[in-house]
């Protein structure tokens, strides 16, 4: 049987499709820039785009069901050979793959020129086929305790059905949004927890011995329990109103467990390296989403709803994608696992653009100034990761 490597060396065709991560980074990053680039002066009324969707629906869907899932089919299409001995996607499977992407982002910039119906299908056909892939790999490998992964691929892809019902129907999400933002939020919850102390335990054992990070136990399933309650509760509450208190409630209760779980993985330790403080540092805004949120919930306070939302989307969802990004691109592209000056730059322009965005929220006097610095920050982020990775993504492994 072939190895990956030499299955890899087997494609001909482009390097960019030699591996999942390289298409779905470099072109996620690109996306992740444009909803900025686009958006803002759409939002404005200074350029017309023929998207049927007003332009915050734009900007909402191409996040959460165009960048979200370029970058987790990137990571699991990478990481799923690990998890379970198979061969990976490469090659024309991969372009077919990539290929249904594309055309998810290009009708949704041209959805008016298409119906609703034709529509949600073009954009649905690319969850379905990664979920239809992932499932496949995990089944063949025998591979088990992935299924939360799979569960959580599979519950993006319902969610963006929804969303296009929600917009046929009332012209704008209702809930979908939120189960799209709980989705993402119990992948990065399940797969950062696995991740972030992993990685923290190798650079430790070699660069700093002593206190080293508490593996998942009891109480990592408990803070996930009470975490995807918490957010099922808070997706439903736009619904039902009588559930916010205790929702309220359970959102911070659950910010409180996942910063112990955070501290118990020892990042406090790590902070030579940025390519490895940068995974604490973007999972931190898990709880900090989590108390924001639960205190909107408690005191009706749009502000920190607003700024609960964005510490999980700017922040957690955009610093901890970038983080993964780099390193799995370092890694698999034979570079030195160590984040040079240029790397550390996109990370800084990453947290800033998340704080800048979550302390609008909070200053309705300064919004237009600071939402213009976040959206500068962020693209300066996304265009840098571009800049400096795309190149690296587009050319064979070093030493191959």
């Amino acid at each position: 049987m072939a190895t990956t490597m030499e299955l890899q060396r087997s494609w001909r065709g482009p390097v960019l499709f030699s591996y999942g991560f390289r298409p779905f980074f470099s072109f996620g990053a690109v996306l992740a820039a444009l909803l900025i680039l686009l958006w803002v002066p759409w939002f404005l009324g200074l350029i017309a785009i023929p998207s049927a969707l007003p332009p915050v629906a734009w900007h909402t869907h191409e996040l959460l069901f165009g960048y979200v899932p370029a970058i987790v089919a990137g990571f699991l299409l990478t990481a799923v050979p690990n998890w379970t001995g198979r061969l990976p996607v490469v090659g024309r499977p991969l372009i077919g793959l990539f290929g249904l992407w594309l055309v998810g982002r290009l009708s949704v910039v041209l959805s008016s020129f298409v119906d609703p119906l034709s529509l949600a299908a073009l954009t649905l056909f690319f969850p379905v086929a990664l979920a239809g892939v992932i499932a496949r790999e995990i089944v063949a490998g025998r591979n088990w305790r992935n299924l939360k992964v799979l569960t959580g691929v599979v519950v993006l892809g319902l969610a963006q059905a929804l969303f296009h019902h929600e917009i046929w129907r009332y012209g704008r999400p209702l809930v979908s949004d939120r189960i799209a933002i709980g989705a993402t939020l119990m992948l990065i919850m399940i797969v950062g927890g696995r991740i972030v102390p992993s990685f923290t335990t190798n650079w430790l054992k070699r660069e700093n011995p002593g206190r080293q990070p508490v593996p998942f136990g009891r109480f990592d399933l408990i803070a996930m329990m009470v975490a995807a309650l918490a957010l099922a509760g808070w997706a439903a509450a736009p619904l039902h109103p009588a559930i916010e208190q205790p929702t309220g409630l359970l959102l911070l209760a659950s910010g409180i467990l996942q910063v112990v779980r955070l501290i118990r993985w020892a990042g406090d330790r790590t902070l030579a390296e940025p390519l490895i403080t940068v995974l604490h540092v973007a999972f931190a805004f898990v709880p900090v989403g989590f108390w924001l949120s639960g205190y909107a919930l408690l005191m009706a306070d749009d502000g920190a709803r607003s700024a609960g939302l964005h510490a999980w989307t700017a922040g957690a969802t955009g610093l901890m994608t970038l983080a993964v990004m780099t390193r799995a691109s370092r890694g698999h592209s034979g570079r030195p696992l160590t984040a040079p000056p240029a790397t550390v730059l996109i990370y800084v322009a990453a947290f800033l653009a998340a704080v800048l965005r979550m302390a609008a929220a909070f200053a309705p006097a300064h919004t237009m100034m600071l939402l213009g610095a976040a959206g500068g920050a962020w693209v300066v982020a996304f265009l840098g990761f571009a800049a400096c990775y795309g190149p690296m993504l587009l050319r064979s492994r070093e030493g191959a």
